[in-house]
């Protein structure tokens, strides 16, 4: 049965920007009318406000959230078997554990919560208790587990009914012998001999069970039925009954019903396997995302677990792809970024080109496959090579991105740059911004051997609006390097206008590699001005990394 976790994930960077959203979107509606897979757009982070400028302008839903890819027992072909009623009784629970040839039932309510589960072993255990002659009353027992069990019949009473009080008997002897064993409230096995159901009526058992299906005559009938008497009849002989009585017992009395050990669809896989390691269950409930019983998983259910797959846009680091990545089955990476330390278990589909901006490749992919542009999508890729390229100043900016978007624009029928300065200013509003918000709306980090970096940027049309966001960020840089777990943080807010970049660090090796790289000082405010460079990944990823090979 197909299932919503088998979809393949088409996602972006964490910290995603407004290509890496918006690219993911495009190609994932490309796939989906190109091939035989369904994919869905998902998000490995919060988007920024640039992005849901953009998504709500051209009335897109944002895609949902998924900053993990590890296996969950959702990916796995778990079985969806019922769960059964804790009233049924142990022989119906084990006929129905052998049809589906399993050790283990879940017992669930009639609103499907998990009540218990009973295990072969706990059926076994009951059958072998067979001394106890008061188990139809511990358990209080249903006459409809009697009939059902004992293919019988009730006669006298109804079959609503159920064994409250006394103890079991098989009354082969005599009816002298009957009179000083049977008490008031006990379940009397007999045959036909009308000398021991009238004595046992008269020693008001609560029930009577007629063994052989023999007929009760028409005097026992009604005098049973004036003293309060039930009376069933059954096919088996005394020692058949006798042998499957306490199977008739409701299984809510030996089920688990405490500390049951259980998972959800969103546990993750490795940690169900180190649970089977030490329990020997064969089969574990699941729980579903309201806490309704959904399915039972086994060991060979997760062996044969299917990767989750997924297709990543607009990076190749494994720094920045979303957590579990290698867990995962990466089906194609499309990128414009240089080529980073992402490896896969086989050989993928890899589309890497200098460009701009991945919804530039993405639109070219749309030619290739003869697939027509939609506005909506085609609003969405614009948006995307407006934002990579800072409006085309950008030096990774091409004539390809700058010919692309301007036929994205026709199609979506917008104007550029009265759409650019919108998006613009949306995405470097402040107010009501925390430094973490500001920080995250475009972040990544890198690896230069084994030292890990981090570096964010943020985009400002005007000084007055980057000067404020400096004086925002520059106290939180500590906070953030900890948090991120960086050795060196820089920030680079670029302010589009000017062609220029203002980028405040901290770190042990930071101030040091930017006076390496860029060969100038940091400014009264602690900031470095860096003329020009307003790429970070043309411009500053390439000159810090040379530095830090240098260190």
């Amino acid at each position: 049965m197909p299932r919503e976790a088998h979809k393949v994930v088409v996602i972006g960077h964490r910290n995603p920007d407004t290509d890496s959203i918006c690219s993911a979107i495009a190609y994932a509606e490309l796939k989906n009318q190109t091939s035989g897979l369904v994919c869905e757009p998902r998000r490995a982070g919060k988007m920024n406000q640039e992005t849901e400028f953009v998504l709500k302008k051209f009335g897109v839903e944002p895609p949902r959230m998924c900053t993990d890819v590890n296996p969950k027992i959702r990916d796995v072909d778990y079985r969806e078997m019922d769960g059964v009623d804790g009233s049924i009784s142990l022989r119906r629970a084990w006929e129905i554990m052998r049809d589906r040839d399993v050790d283990t039932l879940p017992v669930v309510s009639p609103d499907n919560d998990l009540l218990g589960v009973i295990t072969v072993k706990d059926i076994a255990t009951a059958n072998m208790d067979v001394y106890d002659t008061a188990v139809l009353a511990k358990t209080r027992t249903p006459y409809k587990n009697i009939l059902e069990t004992l293919g019988g019949e009730m006669v006298v009473g109804s079959e609503d009914s159920i064994c409250a009080a006394g103890n079991v008997h098989i009354g082969t002897a005599t009816p002298e012998m009957l009179e000083n064993v049977v008490e008031k409230g006990d379940v009397v096995i007999l045959t036909n001999r009308y000398e021991s159901q009238l004595c046992a009526i008269e020693q008001e058992a609560s029930l009577i069970i007629v063994c052989n299906g023999a007929k009760v005559g028409k005097t026992i009938s009604r005098i049973a039925a004036e003293t309060g008497v039930d009376i069933m009849t059954v096919p088996f002989d005394t020692y058949a009954v006798g042998k499957l009585i306490s199977q008739c017992a409701p299984i809510s009395y030996y089920m688990t019903s405490q500390d049951i050990i259980k998972f959800t669809r969103v546990t993750p896989v490795a940690d169900v396997t180190r649970v089977m390691a030490k329990n020997r269950h064969r089969y574990f409930p699941i729980l579903d995302e309201n806490g309704k019983y959904c399915g039972m998983v086994s060991r060979r259910n997760i062996i044969n677990l299917r990767k989750r797959r997924i297709i990543l846009v607009d990076h190749n680091e494994a720094t920045q792809a979303v957590e579990g990545f290698d867990q995962a089955e990466i089906l194609e990476i499309i990128d414009h970024h240089r080529i980073g330390s992402l490896e896969t278990s086989g050989p993928v589909y890899f589309r890497n080109q200098p460009v701009g901006c991945t919804a530039t490749i993405v639109t070219q992919m749309y030619d290739e496959q003869g697939v027509e542009i939609q506005p909506q999508i085609a609003g969405l890729m614009l948006a995307a090579i407006l934002s990579d390229t800072l409006m085309f100043r950008s030096p990774t900016c091409t004539a390809v991105d700058e010919r692309t978007a301007h036929r994205l624009a026709d199609i979506a029928g917008v104007d550029i740059e009265a759409f650019a300065e919108e998006m613009f200013e949306a995405g470097e509003k402040l107010d009501g911004k925390t430094p973490e918000e500001v920080f995250l709306q475009d972040f990544k980090v890198f690896m230069c051997g084994d030292l890990r970096f981090g570096v964010a940027q943020g985009s400002y049309m005007t000084h007055k609006n980057l000067q404020a966001a400096e004086n925002l960020l520059m106290p939180y840089l500590e906070e953030a390097r900890n948090k991120q777990n960086v050795e060196d943080l820089y920030m680079m807010l670029t302010e589009v206008p000017r062609k220029e970049s203002v980028v405040i660090c901290t770190g042990r090796h930071a101030p040091a590699m930017l006076q390496a790289a860029f060969g100038s000082e940091p400014g009264e405010d602690g900031g470095w001005v860096l003329p020009g460079v307003i790429s970070r990944k043309k411009q500053f990823i390439p000159a810090i990394m040379s530095a830090y090979q240098e260190l």
